[in-house]
């Protein structure tokens, strides 16, 4: 065995100890867990039920994973209203100017994003710049109460997320063949149709790329709700949080863990099949 094969097996045995260590031992601890009972002196007892997940169904917890749905839809489609045409105008800009543009989207990565949600926090608030701009201005009379509402939740979703939205489409929109378009306009279609029916199929898989991008984290992200929201606005990620710090109800915060992630893996499932159905209809509408 030469040093290329030495090194190359070590590297790939480092990365699935790594993975089974650090990923798939405590998401196989997560799931047992999830079917043991709650123990007020041990956390948990080894009493196995299925009672945590049917928990999961009571009117209290699935209001909140509803909300948690319609509020990471709402900051899911927000976003590719915003990221779309962005992508669209970096795309179709000089090339010497498109690295400037995206190092620009990249670098609030470099902050930590409870950081930021801080900062948003400030520029929110009743004395915070918005509303002191607003006044200056003669816009309002009182400041505006925006931190501690649904409103909050879904702008700090955006403001946190947007970039995911945005590269996934920009990678997709980049790689239009302009000759279609050309082709399209020289047979008379209009703009609508020439996005509706070239466009729009082309780039979906960077927008169901970056929805997933968007959507899946949006649940979870329970600091921004506790920040920007306040206890009204709870996302599922605020439920598993005060189950395993608070209340201490390990199995059923376990529960609600796996149940979220089997969501992701459905969304996950969705796009690998859309996305063999588009790569066959390409392939089918080239071979015509």
């Amino acid at each position: 065995m030469n040093s290329t094969n030495r090194f190359r097996n070590l590297a790939v045995g480092l990365i699935v100890s790594w993975l089974m260590l650090f990923v798939f031992l405590p998401n196989l601890m997560i799931i047992g867990t999830s079917f043991l009972t709650r123990d007020h002196s041990s956390l948990i007892s080894l009493v196995l039920t299925s009672g945590n997940y049917s928990r999961l169904f009571d009117p209290m917890y699935f209001s909140v994973l509803w909300h948690s749905l319609v509020m990471a839809g709402t900051a899911t489609l927000l976003c590719l209203l915003i990221a779309y045409p962005f992508a669209w105008i970096v795309a179709g800009l000089p090339a010497r100017v498109r690295p400037v543009l995206l190092f620009l989207i990249i670098v609030p990565f470099w902050t930590n994003s409870l950081i930021r949600t801080y900062a948003l926090k400030a520029v929110l608030g009743t004395k915070g710049l918005l509303n002191q701009s607003l006044l200056a201005l003669g816009l309002i009379d009182q400041p505006l109460r925006i931190v501690f509402t649904e409103a909050a939740v879904i702008i700090g979703l955006v403001y946190i997320l947007l970039p995911f939205m945005i590269l996934p489409l920009y990678a997709a929109i980049e790689k239009l063949d302009g000759r279609l378009l050309e082709a399209a306009r020289d047979l008379g279609a209009g703009a609508l149709p020439r996005f509706v029916r070239i466009v729009l199929p082309l780039t979906m898989p960077g927008i169901i790329a970056g929805c997933l991008l968007v959507f899946l984290p949006a649940m979870g992200m329970f600091y921004i709700s506790d920040l920007l929201g306040g206890a009204k606005n709870l996302l599922i990620g605020n439920i598993i949080k005060s189950q395993f710090l608070t209340i201490r109800d390990w199995p059923f915060g376990a529960a609600t863990s796996v149940a979220l992630t089997l969501m992701m893996a459905l969304l996950l499932l969705v796009y690998y099949h859309t996305g063999k159905l588009l790569n066959r209809r390409e392939s089918i509408n080239e071979m015509a």
